[in-house]
This record gives C-alpha cells, sequence and structure tokens, in this order.
C-alpha cells in the first residue's frame, strides 16, 4: 500500500521560484497484518514556517500523535476484521500495534474493541477507499464511505472494516488539548 503513495511537497528555490522539493514516498511508514501508517508531512507549528524546508518526519519511526504543536498528515490502511482471531488475539495485536507507533497510552478503554484509542488530537479523516464503521464509547457510525468526512475530536474511538476488502483513510492531525 505505502509503495503507491506518491508524496509531492513543494518549495522555493534561491530565486524564490516554486520548485519541487520532493517527490516520491512516504517520509516514514509501518505495515503489519494489512494494517498501516504512512506518514506523509508534519509541520512543526501553526502558523507552519513556510521558508525553511525541512522533512521532518524523514527517516523517524512512525507516531500516531502529531508532535506538541504540531499538524501532520497521513494516510492508513484499515484491514477487514478477520473473525478467526480469538478476543484475545486481538486484543495483543492491537497492544502491538500502538506499543509500536508510540501510543500505548492512547489505548484508555479497549472493553468495546481491541482498538479502541483516544489521542489528544483534533483529526480531520477522509474515507478514500472502502467502507467501515466507526466504534464510539456510545454508538457507532456505520458505512463510512468514499468522500465521507471524520471531524474526530479527541473521543475514545475504532476503526471497524467488516468488509472484504482494505479501506484507505487520509487524515490531518492537529495537536489539541482538552
Amino acid at each position: 500500500m505505502g509503495a503507491r503513495l506518491r508524496r509531492v511537497v513543494t518549495g522555493h528555490n534561491g530565486e524564490g521560484q516554486s520548485v519541487v522539493a520532493i517527490d516520491g514516498g512516504p517520509a516514514a511508514d509501518i505495515e503489519a497484518n494489512g494494517s498501516g501508517l504512512f506518514e506523509i508531512w508534519q509541520a512543526p507549528a501553526v502558523p507552519a514556517p513556510l521558508a525553511a524546508l525541512e522533512d521532518t518526519l524523514a527517516g523517524s519511526d512512525p507516531k500516531l500523535c502529531p508532535d506538541p504543536g504540531a499538524v501532520k498528515v497521513r494516510w492508513f490502511t484499515v484491514p477487514p476484521e478477520n473473525p478467526a482471531q480469538s478476543d484475545d488475539e486481538k486484543q495483543a495485536i492491537a497492544a502491538f500495534a500502538f506499543e509500536a507507533v508510540g501510543a500505548s497510552h492512547a489505548r484508555v478503554d479497549t472493553r468495546r474493541h481491541p482498538l479502541m484509542h483516544k489521542t489528544e488530537s483534533l483529526d480531520y479523516i477522509v474515507v478514500v477507499r472502502g467502507e467501515l464503521d466507526m466504534l464510539l464509547d456510545a454508538g457507532e457510525v456505520k458505512s463510512l464511505v468514499p468522500g465521507d468526512v471524520v471531524v474526530q475530536r479527541a473521543t475514545n474511538h475504532a476503526w471497524v472494516n467488516r468488509g472484504s476488502e482494505p479501506a484507505l483513510l487520509v487524515a490531518v492531525l492537529m495537536d489539541a488539548r482538552s
């Protein structure tokens, strides 16, 4: 999945002309069991410093949350759920996945689903491909399809793909405070 992500970042040359600064794959990525996070860009602060072009994510390990004061953009995949996995297996896989992206602390209440998590961020999420549901502590949003947009405001949630094809989503995550 990540190999098909083409990341084009523009900038300015010494004469102030617009140029392509980066044309390639994601800055960082992590994939396992059909899931994946593909880091595209992170502005270190808002307002973002446009004069300096530094790929702050290049060579780094993917992290679920944006850095303090930062705004991050990524795409991520949600594979179909595997009904053959036991609840214990699902919990172990989820725990490993969140640890791998530095977010074990985000798993505040996983009683409803092993992938439930809450981050201190304001996220704008667009479904690009596939169909999935979003679980919340009290309720569920069914049948999110391409073009649907979720504004995730630091709530405990999980993405659940009950279909047969992986879902692809693009997210802009902003550091936030409750």
